[in-house]
């Protein structure tokens, strides 16, 4: 039994029947939180189930009602990590009724636009897609629970900053969640200008209080020389 407070048990359902029977810390310690609503930030090694955090996550929040408008928007790197992504919301939301949808840098525009406007309970996709499909089309984001920023680091290297604001500035209400494998300046930086008191979690260091050391800073310097 995977031991999360109050899951929803068609997802248990799911996730028990995908071998997923324990959760993990990651899982474990976040649950409560992000289900509760307010504004976190995730930081854990890859390979720490980041991504599967994600999907129960979302799927524990929308499912048991559907709507015409997203409910759940979540930005990832590239198409690779789109496509993995939906696979998971397949497998683990068997049960939900939740409608998935995919969008990446190679996808037809128009066709991506018609189809989630006929409908859609969760948007992935890559911050260039998604960035020119909010400013073309004006959907009706008034419905979004959960804004999800995964791969941070990756995407921020890349300078996404502006397109991830321009989308969440054009969201009033939502809960915002920033994951990463590192607690980095620009991740700071962000979360200050889209978040309200976000709750942290860092994986990354076993202490329960984290401070900036100097390695750290160091660490920052030596990201900005690789550029």
């Amino acid at each position: 039994m995977m031991k999360l407070k109050k899951i929803n048990e068609k997802l248990q359902q799911a996730l028990i029947e995908n071998g997923l029977t324990e959760a993990n810390d990651l899982q474990q310690e976040t649950f409560s939180t992000i289900k509760s609503g307010v504004d976190c930030i995730v930081i854990a090694p890859d390979g720490d189930g980041k991504t599967t955090t994600i999907v129960l996550n979302v799927i524990q929040r929308l499912i048991g009602a559907t709507e015409e408008s997203p409910r759940a928007l979540i930005i990832v790197e590239d198409k690779a990590k789109v496509l993995e992504m939906e696979v998971l919301f397949e497998k683990y939301g068997k049960y939900s009724n939740l409608e998935v949808y995919g969008v990446h840098d190679k996808g037809d525009m128009d066709y991506d636009k018609n189809y989630v406007s006929t409908g859609i309970d969760v948007l992935i996709g890559t911050p260039n897609k998604l960035s020119d499909m909010f400013s073309t089309a004006g959907y009706n984001v008034n419905r979004l629970k959960m804004f999800i920023l995964d791969d941070a680091n990756p995407i921020l290297k890349l300078r996404h900053e502006t397109k991830i604001m321009r989308i969440s500035n054009s969201i009033a209400k939502t809960q915002r969640i920033i994951f990463g494998d590192q607690l980095t300046e620009r991740i700071e930086t962000l979360a200050y200008k889209m978040m309200e008191d976000p709750e942290v979690f860092d994986f990354e260091y076993n202490e329960d209080e984290y401070d900036f050391e100097e390695e750290d800073l160091d660490e920052e310097e030596n990201d900005t020389e690789e550029e």
